[in-house]
């Protein structure tokens, strides 16, 4: 299924963050940027070094206006077990999203219905709740989240300058393209 322009479908959720527990709706979506970062399952092998990774980006994303959401189909409960003894997962000050009723991992298709479990899947999303860009790896193969960085900023760019798109390897500040007839063929 095609996510690309489409808005995130309502949903309700238990969460753990800083301690507590919290409740988390797709209301909380509106009027900011997020990133929705799935991942298989609590307890287990690359998940927590995905996780440590995005919370080293945490600070420059949200210098960027950009909250971050992990979702696993764990329990919130389990999601605060982990967070209380694991050294890497005991860093993370976002918020984790728990999904024992598959509901969110479903909306964004990456439920894997074999074992029930999330694929590693990870979306950004606007401030109007539109998905702007995702990304499915395989369970075996981890994220960077140094490039979700890049790519945040690039649709932060597009968002703010109509008529402007970012080419590969886009970095803030280098410049961009307007598309057009006198483009075709040219680059």
């Amino acid at each position: 299924m095609a996510l690309i322009g489409k808005e995130i479908q309502a949903f309700t959720a238990k969460a753990f963050q800083k301690g507590e527990f919290i409740d988390v709706s797709s209301e909380n979506f509106k009027g900011q940027w997020s990133v929705v970062c799935f991942y298989p399952a609590d307890f287990t092998f690359v998940c927590p070094t995905e996780l440590e990774d995005l919370q080293n980006e945490y600070a420059t994303l949200k210098e960027l206006g950009v909250e971050v959401y992990s979702v696993s189909t764990d329990t919130h409960f389990t999601h605060k077990a982990w967070h209380d003894t694991s050294e890497a997962i005991g860093k993370i000050e976002y918020i984790m999203i728990g999904d024992p009723s598959h509901t969110i991992s479903k909306a964004f298709d990456v439920l894997n219905e074999e074992d029930g479990l999330a694929e590693r899947g990870t979306f950004i999303i606007d401030p109007d709740g539109i998905v702007q860009a995702y990304e499915i790896n395989a369970g075996g193969i981890g994220r960077d989240a140094s490039t979700l960085v890049n790519k945040i900023k690039a649709a932060q760019y597009v968002r703010n300058n109509p008529g402007e798109v970012c080419p590969a390897k886009w970095q803030e500040g280098a410049e961009t393209l307007t598309p057009s007839l006198d483009l075709v063929g040219k680059i």
